[in-house]
């Protein structure tokens, strides 16, 4: 599922999902500077912050594919994403998640589940063996009980070394 290269936004190396995250924890969210959910980026940072030491990451992947929501270039995203919301955590190159054009990790998440992102802000929880837990639409908010308690219950399970 993980085992691929994107580049970490406005960055020119690449990094292997796989090697880096092996054994951890992952939300996977496709996001966008300009869209109703945009405020979801201050919740996502939050729960970076309160998993972080037990194994977890979220992981941002810009998108473009919604209604233009996305229409900055790395570095302007970056920027807002900074600036405005404080991200720390790890945001990676702006990528096509749905339709043909959909980049390899999208493409691997919607067989997993059987469902593509419907808009901006949709979440894939990936468990510490690579594998799709869940998937949570894009009104789901990072704070949301039956999200926080997939988390909880993912990150409750041993890692594999």
């Amino acid at each position: 599922m993980l085992d691929l290269d994107y580049r970490p936004l406005a960055s020119k190396q690449q990094v292997n999902l796989q090697q880096r995250y092996h054994g951890q924890v992952l939300l996977v969210v496709n996001t966008a500077s300009k869209c109703g959910y945009t405020p979801q980026y201050e919740g996502l940072e939050a729960l970076q912050k309160r998993y972080a030491g037990r194994g977890f990451a979220v992981l941002g992947f810009p998108s473009n594919d919604f209604k233009g929501q996305e229409p900055g270039d790395e570095k302007q995203i970056q920027d807002f994403c900074t600036l405005t919301y404080g991200v720390k955590f790890p945001m990676f190159e702006k990528v096509h998640v749905v339709g043909a054009e959909a980049t390899p990790l999208y493409q691997r998440l919607t067989a997993a589940t059987g469902v593509a992102p419907g808009w901006n802000f949709h979440k894939y929880l990936v468990g510490r063996d690579g594998k799709v837990i869940a998937q949570f639409a894009s009104k789901v908010t990072p704070d949301d009980p039956q999200l926080t308690a997939a988390i909880d219950k993912a990150l409750a399970v041993a890692p594999t070394h």
